[in-house]
């Protein structure tokens, strides 16, 4: 399996990862953190201490931390696919 970097992040397995929501059009998800347990066609499911969450893709920029620590923000309306349709599509770069 390649590694994850910041030019395959939209191509690659999100579950696993930690993740920190900057910016949402909904107020309560801003500060959000939690690592990615669970992905679907329009949302992610976070986890943290304080319980789950679901999170819809398209409101939303994510900060992913990659394994190597490295931050990446990725605007959610550019998840917004299945997960495993995601993973064969061609990306634009951005």
């Amino acid at each position: 399996m390649t590694q994850i970097t910041p030019h395959n992040i939209l191509r690659h397995e999100l579950i696993g990862l930690n993740v920190k929501i900057p910016s949402a059009r909904n107020p309560h998800l801003q500060g959000l953190r939690g690592k990615v347990i669970d992905e679907t066609r329009n949302m992610l499911t976070l986890s943290n201490k304080h319980g789950r969450y679901l999170v819809p893709k398209d409101v939303a920029t994510f900060r992913f931390e990659l394994p190597d620590g490295t931050l990446v923000d990725v605007d959610g309306s550019r998840l917004v696919a299945n997960p495993e349709n995601r993973l064969k599509t061609k990306v634009r770069r951005w």
